[in-house]
C-alpha cells in the first residue's frame, strides 16, 4: 500500500496564523509554523520519510481491521477522527484554538484528544517532526514521561501529554502506546516555541475539555455572523469556515490554499507553491463575504490590497505585485526542495513561487473591484491617491502582452481576461471618483476603458467560434472568461456571451467539471497534462444560473457537490478518476463555490422554486 494518502483524504484545522492537515489515519502530515509561508515542521504529504508527522490513531498493530471515518463537529473546525473495531469505538479529536489577536505569534498550539467511546482500545502516539522543511536537525531531551522538548537552531517543540500517555525516546524522536477504557480521555499537546521559550504548563483534562469548549465557542459566535439562509446551507458554511481558517488574521491576508507541492498531475512537474496571498483571490473574496454578511473580513481583505496598493504607487514605475506573503512581503524567491521526492513521487517540489514576478495586467481590475465593493468608499484620501496612480500607471500599459490570470510559463499574451480586468479597473475608477468625488482625470479613464471594450470585441472574438477566446492569436477557450458577466463587461444575457457559453459547454465541460483550457491547443510552457479546475466548475454554475439557465446550473452545482471530500472541502482540480487533485483545500474554489449558491438561490428565489 502507498504510505501517502490520498489528497482528498484530510480535514483543516488552524488557529487563524498557521493551519494544519488531519489525515483519516490520525496523522498530522502537514503543518508550517510560525505562519502559513513558514517552513514546514511536519511533511510527510511531500515525503512520507524525510517529511515529518505527528501520528494518533488505535494501534494498528493490535486492532488491524478498524474502520475509520471523519468529521467536523457541525459548524466548527474541530475535526473529529472516528475509530470503529470489534474491540471498540476510539475517536480522535483534533483542533486549534483561534489567536483573535492582531499579534503574529511564535507560539502556536495543536490540542489532540483520545477518547474511548465503548470498549476498550489500545492507542499509538509517535511524533517526528522534521523542521525547516526536513533541512534541520533536532535534539530530543525528556524532562519527564509526559513532557518532551525537540529543539532545533530555529524553532522549539514541546510536546505535553496526561496520563496514561508516557512519553519514550525513539532516537530524537518521540513515541507511547497505550489504552483507554469506555469514558477515558488523554490529552496530547504540540506547542512551537521560539527558540529559548518558556514552555507551557503540563495540560490537565480540564484544561483541554476548557480549550474545547472555547473553540467550539468561537466557531458557533463566528458563522451567527453569516446572513446565508439559502438551500446548502451547510456546505456553505464550511466553505466560510474554510476561508477563515486560510485567513492570516493579523493583516488579513487569504492564503489561497494550506499546501505547497501537491500535484495537478501525479508524477508531473505542476507543483506549486500556493500558501502566499494573491492580488487576485483577495480582491474577489471581498464581494463574496459581503454577500456572506462577514464584513469585518471583507474590510481586512481590502485592507490589505490597499496596503499593496498604497507600497506599489510609492516608486515612480513600480508595478503591483500578483501575489505576496501574508504580511505583505513582496519576497518570493522559488527554490526546489531536491531532497523531498514529492507526493507518489511528484518532483519536484518546489518553495515560494517564481510567478511573482510574472506581469498580469488582470490583477489592477481586481483591486478595484474590491475597492468598489460595498460603498465603494476607499477611506482616507491617501488610500485613493495611490489607487489614482496606480490607474493613472495602467492607462500607458494597458495594451501589453502579460502571463496572464492562469501564470503560463511559455511567453507572453494579449490575454483576452486580462484585458477584460483592465477594463474593470478603469471602470470602477470612474465610478468611485464620481460616488465620492474624488479626485481624478475622468476623460483619460474613460477614454481607456472605451478603447480597452472596443479592443476586445474586435480582437477577443472569434467569428469562426462565435466565442470570445483565450487570447488575440488564437482559437482557444478559456473558462478564466467565465467572469466576464459577473463583472459586468456585458449582460449575462447578451447573444454573443450565450454563444460563447455553448461553445465553452462543448469543449471545456464534461459533465459539470470544466477544464481550464487546452493545453495541447494553447502551450503554456509546461509539460504534462491537469484535471478539470474546479474553480471554474463553479464559476460555470454561477454563469448557467446568470444566463437564466437554472435547471442546468443546479444540476451543475447539485454534481459538483459530489466531488467535495467527506468533510466539504475541494482541492485545485478533479483528476481523471475523479480524485482530487492540488494544493488543498484551495480558498478560491470555497469562494466561487459560495458565489454559485449565492447566485442559485437568487435566481430559483425569483421562479419560486423549492
Amino acid at each position: 500500500m502507498s504510505p501517502y494518502p490520498p489528497i482528498a483524504e484530510h480535514g483543516i484545522i488552524g488557529d487563524l496564523q498557521t493551519a494544519a492537515l488531519v489525515s483519516t489515519d490520525g496523522d498530522i502530515d502537514w503543518w508550517c509554523t510560525p505562519r502559513f509561508d513558514s517552513p514546514s515542521l511536519f511533511a510527510s504529504l511531500l515525503d512520507d520519510l524525510k517529511g515529518g508527522r505527528c501520528r494518533l490513531a488505535v494501534d494498528r498493530e493490535a486492532v488491524p481491521d478498524a474502520q475509520v471515518k471523519q468529521l467536523y463537529l457541525a459548524g466548527t473546525a474541530i475535526v473529529v477522527t472516528r475509530f470503529l473495531a470489534p474491540q471498540g469505538v476510539a475517536e480522535v479529536i483534533d483542533f486549534m484554538l483561534p489567536d483573535t489577536s492582531a499579534s503574529p505569534s511564535g507560539r502556536h498550539r495543536i490540542i489532540r484528544g483520545a477518547r474511548v467511546v465503548r470498549g476498550r482500545v489500545p492507542f499509538v502516539l509517535e511524533c517526528r517532526p522534521r523542521f525547516d522543511y526536513g533541512r534541520a536537525a533536532h535534539r530530543l531531551s525528556l524532562p519527564d514521561e509526559h513532557t518532551a522538548l525537540l529543539r532545533s537552531p530555529g524553532q522549539e517543540l514541546c510536546v505535553r501529554t496526561t496520563a496514561p500517555v508516557g512519553l519514550r525516546a525513539d532516537g530524537e524522536d518521540v513515541t507511547a502506546r497505550f489504552t483507554l477504557a469506555a469514558g477515558e480521555l488523554a490529552s496530547v499537546e504540540l506547542t512551537t516555541l521560539p527558540p529559548g521559550g518558556e514552555p507551557p504548563p503540563a495540560p490537565s483534562e480540564e484544561e483541554a475539555r476548557a480549550a474545547f469548549d472555547a473553540c467550539r465557542a468561537f466557531w458557533y459566535g463566528w458563522l451567527k455572523s453569516s446572513n446565508y439562509h439559502g438551500r446548502w446551507r451547510q456546505i456553505v458554511d464550511r466553505s466560510a469556515i474554510t476561508l477563515k481558517l486560510l485567513s492570516y488574521r493579523p493583516t488579513g491576508a487569504l492564503i489561497a490554499a494550506a499546501t505547497m507541492g501537491l500535484p495537478e498531475q501525479v508524477g508531473g512537474e505542476r507543483n506549486w507553491d500556493y500558501r502566499y496571498t494573491w492580488i487576485r483571490d483577495a480582491s474577489l473574496s471581498v464581494h463574496t463575504l459581503i454577500g456572506l454578511g462577514f464584513r469585518e473580513e471583507a474590510q481586512a481583505f481590502r485592507r490589505w490590497v490597499r496596503e499593496r496598493v498604497e507600497a506599489a504607487s510609492g516608486a515612480d514605475g513600480e508595478r503591483l505585485q500578483i501575489m505576496y506573503r501574508v504580511d505583505g512581503d513582496p519576497r518570493l524567491s522559488e527554490e526546489t526542495l531536491g531532497h523531498w521526492e514529492g507526493y507518489l513521487g511528484s518532483f519536484p517540489v518546489r518553495a515560494g513561487n517564481a510567478a511573482a514576478d510574472q506581469l498580469q495586467l488582470d490583477i489592477y481590475g481586481e483591486a478595484a473591484y474590491a475597492f468598489a465593493a460595498g460603498d465603494g468608499d476607499m477611506g482616507a484620501l491617501r488610500g485613493w491617491d495611490a489607487f489614482r496612480r496606480l490607474v493613472d500607471w495602467l492607462t500607458e500599459r494597458w495594451d501589453r502582452a502579460d502571463e496572464g490570470v492562469w501564470e503560463t510559463r511559455g511567453g507572453r499574451q494579449d490575454f483576452t481576461y486580462s484585458r477584460v480586468m483592465c477594463w474593470v479597473a478603469f471602470d470602477r475608477a470612474v465610478r468611485m471618483a464620481r460616488a465620492h468625488a474624488r479626485p481624478a482625470d475622468l476623460d483619460r479613464w474613460s477614454s481607456a476603458r472605451d478603447a480597452v471594450l472596443r479592443q476586445v470585441v474586435q480582437r477577443g472574438w472569434s467569428p469562426k467560434r462565435q466565442a470570445f477566446v483565450q487570447h488575440y492569436d488564437t482559437e482557444v477557450l478559456d473558462a478564466s472568461l467565465l467572469l466576464m458577466p459577473k463583472v459586468g463587461f456585458l449582460s449575462p444575457t447578451d447573444p454573443d456571451w450565450l454563444t460563447t457559453l455553448d461553445a465553452m459547454d462543448r469543449e471545456l465541460v464534461c459533465d459539470s467539471l470544466v477544464y481550464r483550457y487546452d493545453p495541447a491547443a494553447s502551450p503554456d510552457g509546461l509539460r504534462g497534462t491537469e484535471g478539470t479546475f474546479n474553480l471554474c466548475s463553479f464559476l460555470y454554475v454561477e454563469a448557467l444560473a446568470r444566463a437564466g439557465r437554472v435547471d442546468q446550473a443546479r444540476y451543475a452545482f447539485d454534481k459538483m457537490l459530489t466531488y467535495a471530500n467527506h468533510v466539504g472541502l475541494f482541492a485545485e482540480e478533479i483528476g481523471p478518476s475523479g480524485e482530487q487533485l492540488g494544493n488543498f483545500p484551495q480558498a478560491f474554489t470555497h469562494l466561487a463555490l459560495i458565489d454559485a449558491a449565492l447566485a442559485l438561490d437568487e435566481e430559483l428565489d425569483r421562479r419560486g422554486a423549492a
